[in-house]
């Protein structure tokens, strides 16, 4: 089942960079994220006061820590969406594996292993392969934004993994990453400004909330009970997802170097995982 709940996941959140891109006609990047936060927060309260489940959390620490990274992910990920092919942005966002290996060295000071060497070496050249046809020389900044959120993603990784091994909920987890994050995009908001709100922007923007709520539930099942090469594995079905949606909607099509780039960033993926899983690693020291 963990394998569908990825599959799952994967689709939605294709599905919700195309929606972002819609959305930016209407919304800043900070608004798209409060948006998406708001509903993910209103949607998983509700559903967790109708089954009568509890919000109370002993681990507030780690859902704090989750949450920001969580937080800065999705800032720089959105912000790659709208000035890249979609299958563009969520590559660079998925070279995540890579820098969860290397988290697992510094917080569980473990060594750093050839496998882990050799995934980084090919992560990195599949970024290169990647970049290198579908950005101009001016755009490069371009690439440490995307990157950007894959460090982020991989601390917020971390922190599902620990969540997970502690007994938090899905729920509970989908919970505080998004109330993190609609209070903090709320605040910053306050003091900057609301952009007007129609039916259509309305509608993309309960869209967005939707689908990025469906993928983190379904991101929290997958991660339990299951072995995380399986999760890593899969969470590359949203850049064929993407790649599609792109060539359908938009008409984008990528050189073949690029598709090889991605190829590159998976497999890179995939032998950091293997690493990390390898060495027996248990990830639920970030708040000692």
């Amino acid at each position: 089942m963990s394998s569908l709940w990825m599959l799952v996941a994967g689709f939605m959140f294709a599905c919700m960079g195309e929606l972002v891109k819609l959305a930016a006609a209407f919304f800043s990047n900070a608004e798209l994220v409060f948006y998406r936060s708001l509903v993910g927060v209103i949607s998983t309260f509700a559903v967790m006061r109708f089954y009568g489940k509890s919000i109370a959390t002993k681990h507030w620490k780690t859902h704090f820590w989750r949450g920001l990274a969580g937080l800065g992910g999705v800032l720089l990920f959105f912000y790659c969406i709208l000035k890249l092919p979609l299958a563009t942005a969520i590559s660079l966002n998925n070279t995540w594996p890579l820098f969860l290996a290397f988290l697992t060295v510094i917080f569980l000071k473990k060594e750093f292993s050839w496998v882990l060497i050799v995934a980084v070496a090919v992560g990195f050249i599949g970024v290169v392969m990647l970049l290198r046809p579908t950005l101009a020389e001016d755009q490069w900044y371009m690439a440490l934004i995307g990157v950007g959120s894959g460090l982020f993603g991989g601390i917020a990784h971390l922190n599902v993994r620990q969540l997970n091994e502690q007994g938090e909920s899905d729920w509970r987890i989908v919970f505080y990453f998004t109330l993190v994050c609609t209070i903090t995009t709320g605040i910053w908001l306050a003091f900057t400004a609301f952009s007007p709100v129609n039916l259509q922007s309305l509608i993309l923007a309960l869209g967005i909330g939707v689908t990025a709520t469906l993928a983190q539930l379904a991101i929290s099942r997958a991660h339990r009970r299951s072995n995380i090469i399986i999760v890593g594995a899969l969470s590359y079905s949203t850049v064929l997802f993407a790649g599609l949606m792109d060539l359908f909607l938009w008409g984008d099509r990528l050189p073949v170097s690029a598709w090889i780039g991605m190829g590159l960033i998976v497999v890179g993926g995939l032998l950091s995982i293997r690493g990390i899983s390898t060495r027996r690693t248990n990830i639920v020291t970030l708040d000692d």
